[in-house]
């Protein structure tokens, strides 16, 4: 069963701001969703090799090996297949749609023979809304329409003066198109999906696909022209950065957690989880990251989004909700796809998410974390927005000591978990801070009260002075490699005894090789069975408190070290397994996230160890 899944690493990410795609290798697409990132799967054999559906696009008959790359400065995807008769080119793109939102989508695949000949074969089999929706094949001059009863998605190939694609080629039946051509030096080919197109198929002239391809190539490098970013490791940060924008649904400026659902946290375990959703936590640290690299429109962006949210929130027990989908709406009810056998058979595959509905504290903190770093770079709140924000904050000082379910979503109960009471105080804190340098209305004198009791709690009784460290939970021994954020967010000094102690206890017992577990699951039930592995955002997390810590040396060694976990096209899944492999959801918005922010931070304090 493994062998017909290739790894999650051996993937490239493309899209257009509104959707996205991963194409394997070996040039299958085997995922893509349409309209937009949360919508069913079109492809989706990533999650069932036989009912998810794929398009593959590769040499035929020939041996070959591929390589793949990004054209510099662009998330145009370049899979070069090597054989000994030749060397070909396949360019994966989809043409930028824009704010509006919108139904059509193109993804043009262009095939260039760069020497020799090679013969190619495409194989295109939709399964619309996750395998689960019949379609009919219609059959027209210049293509083929594969029509659902929600989706349409045409087919073309490039209409070239020797026509290529010989029409006898093609192959018809119930499961798919299918269809040879050979390419010979200097041969262009290739060709073109498109959802909800309005009109009969029309095939795209070899000009007019490169026409489209030099727009998408200028569009993404002019934006990148715009990040202020000139530190170390500039190429990974850049990487990142055009990570963060795909996953970026324009029309909203909302960004989702990763493009992909159901991809396992451990192969044939149940942490198989829908990301393809907008987390206020997640939302909350692009701005910073962003305001790093200089992106101040789409932090702007980011930060409309989030006001919404706030002005959206409910005066009942639970104000915001952890995650929204991409256009704000709330309703994520979490569905089992059971007719989906899961990547490399972890199944359930899910659709939804469930932890929608949990109370999570720790998201006010940083929700007002990045309100206040906007701030300061000038991006203030609007009358609306600060209104509402200071009614978070009453109702924060009202709920703050109760248990919650905590960052890491746990399904086990809840608990007084030290990182969301420490967030707490985050949320308290920059909203003083905001109304003092704004003189905006807001009961400081509450809010100040509230924020030393939560101070003086997490001291007295989040730290186990039998561990000397700490701990994930009031009631608990355990370590948790969110308190990593602590010194960072200003709570403890990196220089404290009591943080240098747990500093200490972090590394003999999660890190593993400068790889670091959130948690031991074995230690501290989740609610969930099976284990998984080290956790990005987390190693990335580390990296900071070893600098602010002093330990110089150490931080930039581990930082180093994560780069080499990257996939060859410098992406990130959401963990890192024993064996090396990235697994989880991919690519995953907080490692990238979490990548820009320690790169940023390392090279100043490196900057400053020079001077």
């Amino acid at each position: 069963m493994e062998a017909t899944y290739p790894a999650v690493e051996e993937h490239g990410l493309i899209g257009d701001l509104q959707t996205a795609a991963l194409i394997s290798a070996d040039g299958t697409v085997d995922w893509f969703c349409a309209p937009r990132f949360d919508s069913p799967s079109v492809f989706a054999a990533l999650l069932d090799h036989g009912k998810g559906g794929h398009f593959q696009l590769s040499p035929d008959g020939v041996e070959y090996t591929s390589k793949q790359l990004y054209l510099p400065g662009t998330p145009i995807l370049i899979t070069r297949f090597h054989s000994a008769d030749g060397v070909g080119e396949l360019l994966d793109f989809m043409p930028v749609t824009g704010e509006r939102a919108t139904d059509q989508h193109q993804l043009i695949r262009l095939v260039r023979m760069v020497r020799g000949s090679m013969r190619f074969r495409f194989d295109c089999r939709p399964r619309f809304n996750y395998g689960r929706d019949p379609y009919k094949l219609e059959v027209h001059p210049e293509g083929d329409i594969f029509r659902s009863k929600t989706l349409s998605l045409t087919l073309t190939s490039l209409k070239n003066a020797d026509r290529l694609v010989d029409a006898g080629s093609i192959r018809r039946d119930e499961d798919g198109v299918s269809a040879h051509f050979t390419l010979h030096a200097g041969d262009i080919g290739g060709v073109v999906l498109e959802t909800a197109c309005p009109h009969a198929p029309r095939a795209l002239s070899t000009e007019e696909a490169c026409d489209l391809l030099a727009q998408t190539r200028d569009y993404w490098r002019r934006w990148l022209g715009g990040s202020q970013y000139r530190g170390r490791w500039r190429e990974m940060v850049e990487r990142s950065a055009m990570t963060l924008k795909l996953m970026t649904y324009a029309p909203t400026g909302a960004l989702v957690a990763a493009p992909t659902t159901g991809l396992p946290e451990q192969i044939g375990g149940q942490r198989n989880w829908d990301y393809r959703y907008t987390w206020v936590r997640d939302a909350s640290f692009s701005v910073h990251a962003l305001l790093r690299l200089g992106f101040t429109s789409e932090a702007e962006k980011y930060l409309s989004w989030l006001h919404a949210r706030i002005r959206d929130a409910r005066d009942d027990d639970v104000p915001l909700q952890v995650m929204y989908r991409i256009d704000g709406s709330p309703d994520l009810p979490e569905e089992v796809l059971g007719h989906l056998e899961g990547y490399r058979g972890s199944a359930p595959v899910r659709i939804g998410n469930g932890a929608a509905g949990q109370l999570q504290l720790d998201i006010y903190g940083e929700a007002l974390n990045s309100l206040e770093l906007a701030d300061r770079h000038g991006l203030i709140a609007p009358y609306e927005g600060w209104r509402k924000t200071a009614r978070l904050m009453d109702w924060l000082c009202e709920h703050w000591n109760q248990p919650e379910d905590g960052i890491w979503e746990t399904r086990s109960g809840r608990q007084d978990f030290t990182y969301g009471r420490v967030m707490c105080w985050v949320a308290l804190d920059r909203a003083i801070r905001i109304a003092q340098r704004r003189g905006r209305p807001g009961d400081i004198v509450r809010w100040t009260t509230e924020r030393n009791a939560i101070y003086e709690q997490v001291m007295a009784r989040g730290f186990h002075s039998g561990r000397r460290a700490f701990v994930q939970h009031y009631r608990s021994g355990i370590l948790d490699a969110s308190l990593l954020a602590m010194p960072g967010v200003g709570f403890i000094s990196p220089t404290d005894p009591m943080w240098e102690s747990t500093l200490r206890a972090v590394d003999a017992e999660l890190v593993c090789d400068s790889l670091v577990y959130r948690y031991n699951p074995n230690a501290s039930p989740d609610g969930l069975a099976g284990t998984e592995g080290t956790f990005n955002m987390c190693t990335f997390w580390y990296v900071q408190a070893l600098a602010l810590a002093g330990r110089i040396d150490d931080a930039r060694l581990t930082f180093e070290k994560m780069l080499t976990y990257s996939s060859p096209l410098g992406l990130y899944s959401e963990e890192i397994a024993p064996t090396g492999e990235q697994i989880g959801n991919f690519p995953q918005a907080f490692s990238h996230l979490s990548l820009i922010s320690t790169a940023a931070h390392l090279d100043d304090l490196l900057g400053d160890e020079q001077r």
